[in-house]
This record gives C-alpha cells, structure tokens and sequence, in this order.
C-alpha cells in the first residue's frame, strides 16, 4: 500500500517493499525495506528521473526532511528524490537490542549482521529501482558511507545507475580498516588541537571532569557508568563543521564539588547511547571487511601507538569515529550485539565490495566533492581512488566539513560537473 501527503514544498509517497534477508539464499526469509519518495507538488505528476539518496552510515535511516532547503531544494528542481531506509534502520525491519538479544547464540547473531553490509544494500536499492520505478536509470547521491555504496554499486550494478555524486565518500579500494584507523588518529589529533585552541579554557575544565570521572561511580540516566572513555567518544563530532561549538556549550555547564549538572548527564547520554542507530557502532569496522583478513578491532589497536589519547592523559584528547570492544560491554544499547560484534571481529574471510576492473573501465558519470581536511574519510584515499575510477571529476575543497552536503551550492557544483561533461545517461 502506497501512503501519500504534502509537507509544505514535498509531495511524498511512501512504500514497503519486502526483500530477501540473504540475497544469496532467499529461503531464509524476507525483510521490508521502507521508501519515502519526495517530488515538488507542482511536478509530483510528471515522469521525472530519480536520484536516490545513499545516506552516512552504516546503519543509518533516510532523512526525514522538514523543509526543502539545502541540497534537497536543488535536487527537487530536476528529480523526484527517493529516500530509503537502508536495511536495519528506521522502518525497514529495524535492528537494535531487542532483536539482538533473540538469537541463541552469538554466532547467529554475527551470522545475521553480516546480512546488512553494502553489498545487500545495492541488492535492496535495485530490487526497488525495479519495482517501485519502472526499473529506469536512476542517479545516486552518496553521502560519506553512501559513497562506499556508491562504488559497490558500480561494481555490481552500473546499468542500473545514470550518474553517481558523492560527498566526502570515496573508500579505498583496496580496503583495510588497519590503515584507514592509522591515517584517522593524526586527522582527530589536529582537531582536538583546534578545538582547544578556539576555548583554551576548556583545558582546565575537561581536564576536571575526566579526574571525576576516574574517581568512578558516576551514573548516566540509564544506570551506566560514565567512564572517561566514553567521555571521549564524544569527539566523534568534531567532524562536522558546528561539533567543536556543540562540544564546547554542552561543557558549558557548571558543577560544583562532585557534582556533574542532571543537564549534563542527560545530554551526554543521548550523545553516546547509540539508541537510535546501534547498527552505526556494531558495523563500523565491517565495512572495511573485503576478502580475506580480520578487521581486529582495529582502531583499538591503533591507539596503543597513540598514547596522547590515553585516558589518563592530559590535557584530555576525544576520539573519533571509532568503535572500540569495551563499548558493547559498558553501553546498555549495544550490550546485546557484543558477542556477535566480536565475531565479526574475527571473521577472515569476507565477500569482495569493489570490481576494480569494472571501476577502473567505468562510464557512468562520477563527480565526487573530496574534503581537504575530512576528520572521517581520509583525502588521500580518495584521491587515490579518483585516480582508479574511470570517468570520475572530483572537486577538492577546505571550504567544507564532513557535514558539507547541508549547504546546497554542493549537490549544484556537482550537478554542475556532470551537466557539462555531458549528463546523465538516459535510457532512450
């Protein structure tokens, strides 16, 4: 059943879409994959081409728009947007604890989570783009890990795609999550530099906060301890361009003797819960998971050769986008992933994400904007990858953050890029 409504500038339709759970073996049952699809009222009757909006991640549900600002206003000029909650999240047969905790053993519960990497993604997208769509040509925009989605997809799938526009999302092609943790400690090094430097006063103040913290018993909301580490972990915002202002009035708050403020507390809770994307922590490392090798937890074992981010150091250093094993022991939310997380952890062999061959004679246009100074994905893999891809314009900037896709002039210099390169391939 197809749902529809206006939001003030957005027709919208809605779909549930059933899919195989495990493409290579459809038997073991079906999965719903939900769509929303966004058109200007004006033109929601006419034929217009799709682009398909491949969202950050792992684990992460489509926007749910409340305007049509930024890249959004630009695409719906020439589009009808289609949104998709990639498998796990939002209304697509959401995975959290609760599902977790129903397997009897960790092994299935690793067996399972291995059923949500790109490659069921892409598998998921064209089963939509078929059904839903006429199975026309329709064009991606790949924001941070939609642009890993982006290259499996044209690997895979590249018939199915017109013209494909990322945003701080290239991967390496040659995937290890060792090297990727060994170029992000330096990257998240210089901007807790950066931010210290913009509120120096800060110093004194984390430094104080992370010394109560190490006295211990200091209890979140929910029952959980606040370690020092999870304190840290809240540098995975220093990324996006307003995280450093985020961080800096969110310590803003006053305590006095042992005291941390309730506010506080509870805003550090919804920072570090991963109540609403448990998939973005329990996957983050298994995207780099591509043939043979274990991904080893690897960012944990890059910051044994970091000691300035240990947790007794001072001045206090955050981390990054990186998950860590303690995090689905000490965090109620993801607790009931640990043990399959750990298995995944371990697993040696993986199904392969890239066709370099098939990328290297690629003639779907690309067009790819590269953030000089990514915290997320390293500039120098991208480029590297630029290099590699056939028919690929990339747009290198320090103007932007991570987070640059809000500001609408992105999508239109990358829409820009492959208009005057000739356009989208059509299927006449």
């Amino acid at each position: 059943m197809t749902v529809e409504y206006t939001i003030p500038g957005m027709r919208v339709r809605e779909h549930l879409v059933d899919v195989p759970l495990d493409w290579s073996d459809p038997s073991r049952g079906t999965i719903q994959v939900f769509v929303r699809d966004l058109a200007a009222p004006t033109r929601a009757g006419e034929d217009l081409p799709c682009l398909v909006y491949l969202q950050g991640g792992p684990g992460g549900k489509g926007p749910r728009p409340v305007d049509h600002s930024g890249w959004l206003g630009q695409a719906l000029k020439t589009h009808r947007v289609v949104l998709v909650d990639q498998r796990g999240t939002g209304r697509s047969s959401r995975v959290d604890g609760r599902r977790m905790s129903a397997f009897a053993s960790a092994r299935e519960g690793a067996d399972f989570l291995a059923r949500f990497r790109a490659d069921a993604i892409v598998a998921d997208h064209e089963h939509v783009r078929k059904t839903l769509y006429g199975g026309r040509r329709w064009a991606t925009l790949g924001q941070s890990y939609g642009g890993f989605l982006t290259l499996t997809y044209l690997s895979r799938v590249p018939e199915g795609l017109s013209a494909c526009y990322v945003t701080g999302g290239l991967p390496g092609l040659d995937p290890s999550a060792a090297e990727v943790y060994r170029r992000t400690y330096p990257r998240v090094a210089a901007k807790n530099e950066l931010f210290y430097r913009r509120y120096p006063h800060q110093v004194e103040n984390v430094d104080r906060i992370a010394d109560r913290l190490a006295a211990g018993d200091v209890r979140l909301p929910d029952g959980d301890v606040l370690t020092v580490r999870r304190l840290q972990s809240l540098g995975i915002d220093f990324g996006m361009k307003p995280g450093h202002e985020r961080l800096h009035w969110l310590l803003d708050e006053e305590f006095s003797g042992d005291e941390l403020p309730a506010a506080f507390l509870h805003q550090v809770l919804a920072r570090t819960s991963y109540s609403d994307n448990p998939l973005f922590a329990a996957l983050q490392e298994s995207i780099y998971g591509h043939g043979a090798g274990a991904t080893g937890w690897a960012a944990q074992a890059e910051l044994a050769r970091h000691p300035g981010f240990a947790e007794d150091a001072r001045p206090l250093l955050f981390t990054g986008e990186m998950m860590y094993p303690w995090m689905f022991a000490e965090i109620a939310e993801l607790r009931p992933f640990q043990g399959a997380v750990e298995l995944l952890a371990e697993r040696t062999e993986w199904p392969p994400l890239y066709d370099l061959d098939r990328l290297a004679a690629n003639e779907v246009p690309l067009a790819a904007a590269v953030y000089y100074d990514d915290m997320y994905v390293d500039a120098g893999l991208q480029l590297d990858t630029a290099a590699r891809v056939g028919n690929v314009q990339t747009w290198v900037t320090n103007e932007y953050e991570h987070d640059g896709i809000r500001d609408g002039r992105v999508f239109t210099r990358l829409h820009e890029l492959v208009r005057d390169a000739g356009g989208e391939i059509t299927d006449a």
